[in-house]
């Protein structure tokens, strides 16, 4: 995924790895889900992903970090 564009779909407290893991997972199941129902795809299933998450579509949970003092 391209920096800039990532920087401006997500909000500040939204890591960028979290962001391309969800679009990565949601990717590879449009492209089963196609597969499966033996469509052919005229879009990339990234660029579909990515589409789904602009269009608020798809969302993204992060697990949140809990700062402890002690090292696990």
């Amino acid at each position: 995924m391209i920096k800039p564009i990532a920087d401006l779909i997500l909000k500040p407290e939204q890591s960028r790895y979290s962001l391309c893991i969800a679009i990565a997972k949601r990717a590879r199941q449009i492209s089963e889900e196609a597969e499966k129902n033996k469509v052919i795809l005229e879009d990339k299933p990234v660029q579909m992903a990515v589409q789904e998450y602009v269009d608020h579509k798809i969302g993204m949970v992060e697990k949140v970090k809990q700062d402890g003092g002690e090292n696990e």
